[in-house]
């Protein structure tokens, strides 16, 4: 599928190279700093970073979210019983344990010491937001769904600098929303069995989650 996004990316922005559209691809393609344009290869792998991150992370996190909330239906009731109080503090909680992105790798810039672990320059680093997430030093009962978790100081969006992700209020957003209209619409909506999780070591998803509802009528 990455492949498939790359070849589509890369065709879409030959046919833009050199126009004067004021569209996302054609501003990317024809940008130029220092005399440097971008390469086909990153156009490719820009555009597919924006569609992961822009879909998979919310996506996955609204299903992990109501897989928590059936699990835990007395977080449920308090979060429905003051929907809008809550909706901060609930949507970092579901960010914390859903952490869509698992890891992401980083290379160290200079030597250092972390945990007693030696880091030369240059080393190539994972780091496991899913593992980051449930520190029991940060977040007291780490395991523990709490739609009022405060503070809550997860990486889910990524760590501060210039690395945090840009659609972190976004996703918020979206989350929020989501579960309002869930909540308003399908209020008995829950998970009716396991999820089915995604057979990916970067992202932390669920492929199908079924459930139960009443319909409107």
């Amino acid at each position: 599928a990455g492949a498939a996004l790359a070849e589509l990316m890369t065709e879409v922005a030959e046919s833009k190279r050199g126009g004067d559209g004021t569209d996302l691809t054609s501003i990317l393609v024809n940008a130029e700093l220092d005399g440097e344009k971008l390469d086909h290869s990153e156009i490719a792998s820009f555009f597919i970073l924006l569609a992961v991150a822009g879909n998979e992370t919310t996506r996955n996190a609204i299903s992990w979210g109501l897989h928590y909330l059936t699990e835990n239906p007395d977080q449920r009731a308090r979060w429905q019983a003051d929907f809008e109080a809550l909706a901060p503090t609930a949507v970092d909680e579901i960010v914390r344990l859903a952490s869509p992105v698992s890891f992401m790798r980083r290379t160290a810039t200079e030597d250092t010491t972390l945990g007693g672990v030696s880091i030369a320059k240059g080393d190539k680093l994972a780091m496991y937001y899913l593992a980051a997430n449930r520190d029991e030093v940060l977040f007291p009962d780490p395991l523990r769904f709490d739609v009022g978790r405060n503070p809550n100081r997860h990486i889910g969006f990524g760590g501060p600098g210039p690395h945090f992700c840009l659609g972190a209020h976004l996703a918020r957003r979206e989350i929020t929303v989501m579960f309002r209209e869930l909540f308003r619409r399908l209020p008995d909506i829950e998970a009716s069995g396991p999820p089915e999780v995604l057979q990916s070591n970067f992202i932390h998803g669920i492929k199908h989650l079924p459930t139960t509802f009443t319909p409107i009528r």
